[in-house]
């Protein structure tokens, strides 16, 4: 079986940076409204529904852009590469991050959180793709995983940023510099992508068969296999299965007429608005605002949500790391229910505690919210990897767009309510996002397949499609299918 080379890993952590960015970029407003020069400097109140309402509609059009950037990055991942398209979403990403940084009026900042979140919603789509594309399959999860690990450290370091950024004498300084960090990550991943290699898998739907090779040869360069058998397995069966999937029309439409794809498509749509619907962003979202109403005063409400990023980040990376051991189906059968139990504990705990002077029941609030997003991260985790790795090349980017436009589209339903409700609502949210997580996890049971370990050229057998070659179970040869002797082809001879 191939193993998991440093090469391997250091592809996915420059790719992952692309991530990083989506994660600051989009939790710098999260920590941006607890700064009081942000309220100041736009003269609003932040008790005020106007500010409620202008709150979500800042989060709202950072949504609307990332979600048709998710759709954008489809046909220009299929037409320039994946390199090339991850360079171009960095640069909107960068101009986007400036531009919203130096905005001097309310209607300015409104106007480019649209062009920045276009930019981040094509790379949070074009990263899993890249790495799923390069991951050895029984380390998959791990590998793309790192698109989670990515937004996971963006979150951490914008919370520590603006927990500093909060003592600064400078009022616009406050929330201004987090904003303006937001180019770090875009910048990074421009500087260095010319050390990864294009994907294979669109390499060798391009036709530029020698060159994927030689990147499959890298990225399975193992001392124990000096023949290079499992990179050469791996070539025949995506130029075997490329060969079928080009006799396929492919487009969004036929993606919703033909059953099997179809199927997948409605399930990515599923995976992608169930993990919104778990409330994580309507939570997240104003949960600055939500620790006030818990009674933390001054920077505490930023201080503690760095350290609840912290926390949510160490569980992402937990997550990641079992994925591959217990299977993606087997964490979101789990996750959903137990989530639902979090959340009822900590709706009933607002309702007896919030806006009391309780210290002892207003603690345990806060608790378990740091145990939410815990809890979560064992389904945020493999729904990205998920939703990556069941389609063929032909549709893998489109697919991933379509999930990921899914995401913000729930991100806009559950968020953009979210300070009015929380206002209005309180403790009652919590009782509706605990509903959603109990239909989300009936669903996930019975239609959810698992996909752990499987060369995602065979996905397509589990939604009935034809299969050209089937790996061997050391990943170092090929399965002839006609032969109900399962005859090993030893690809280092081909």
């Amino acid at each position: 079986m191939p193993k998991l080379t440093t090469y391997n890993v250091l592809i996915g952590v420059i790719v992952a940076i692309g991530t990083f960015g989506y994660g600051y970029g989009f939790g710098v407003f999260i920590t941006s409204i607890g700064q009081p020069g942000f309220y100041i400097d736009f003269n609003l109140d932040p008790t005020s529904k106007h500010t409620a309402n202008i709150l979500g509609a800042v989060n709202a059009l950072f949504a609307a852009g990332a979600a048709f950037g998710a759709l954008a990055q489809a046909p220009l991942a299929d037409w320039v590469g994946r390199k090339r398209a991850l360079a171009a979403s960095a640069l909107l990403s960068l101009i986007g991050a400036a531009w919203t940084a130096g905005s001097p009026y309310l209607a300015m900042l409104l106007t480019v959180r649209i062009l920045h979140g276009f930019g981040l919603g094509m790379l949070i789509c074009l990263v899993p793709l890249y790495l799923t594309e390069v991951s050895p399959a029984h380390c998959r999860g791990l590998v793309s995983g790192m698109t989670v690990m990515g937004f996971g450290m963006g979150y951490v370091i914008v919370a520590w940023v603006s927990v500093g950024a909060y003592y600064s004498t400078n009022l616009s300084m406050q929330w201004r510099l987090p904003l303006a960090l937001a180019t770090v990550g875009p910048l990074g991943l421009l500087i260095a992508l010319p050390l990864v290699p294009e994907s294979p898998r669109y390499l060798c739907w391009v036709d530029k068969n020698d060159e994927a090779l030689k990147v499959l040869e890298r990225l399975h360069n193992d001392s124990t296999d000096p023949t290079n058998s499992a990179a050469h397995a791996e070539f025949l069966q995506i130029k075997a299965q490329v060969m079928i999937d080009k006799e396929q029309k492919s487009s969004y439409v036929r993606m919703f007429t033909k059953p099997s794809w179809r199927r997948r498509s409605l399930l990515v749509i599923f995976i992608m608005f169930a993990s919104q619907a778990t409330g994580v962003n309507g939570i997240a979202n104003y949960l600055v605002i939500i620790f006030g109403d818990l009674g933390l005063t001054g920077v505490m409400p930023i201080l503690v949500y760095a350290v609840y990023a912290v926390i949510g980040t160490a569980a992402a990376f937990y997550a990641c790391f079992v994925m591959d051991q217990y299977g993606r189906r087997q964490l979101f059968i789990l996750g959903f229910p137990i989530l639902a139990v979090n959340l009822l504990i900590e709706g009933l705990l607002q309702r007896q505690y919030l806006g009391t002077g309780n210290r002892a029941g207003n603690g345990a609030a806060v608790a378990f919210i740091f145990l939410f997003i815990v809890l979560y991260q064992f389904i945020d985790a493999p729904s990205f990897v998920w939703c990556a790795e069941i389609f063929p090349t032909n549709l893998r980017a489109k697919g991933i767009g379509l999930s990921m436009f899914s995401y913000f589209v729930g991100f806009i339903t559950f968020s953009t309510p979210g300070p009015r409700a929380f206002r209005d609502v309180k403790w009652g949210m919590y009782l509706v996002y605990m509903g959603l997580s109990i239909a989300c996890g009936i669903i996930a049971y019975f239609y959810v397949p698992e996909t752990k370990g499987l060369p995602i050229e065979e996905m397509g057998a589990l939604f009935g499609d034809e299969v050209a070659l089937h790996m061997t179970s050391d990943g170092r040869g090929i399965v002839e299918k006609p032969d109900v002797e399962q005859v090993e082809v030893q690809a280092a001879k081909v």
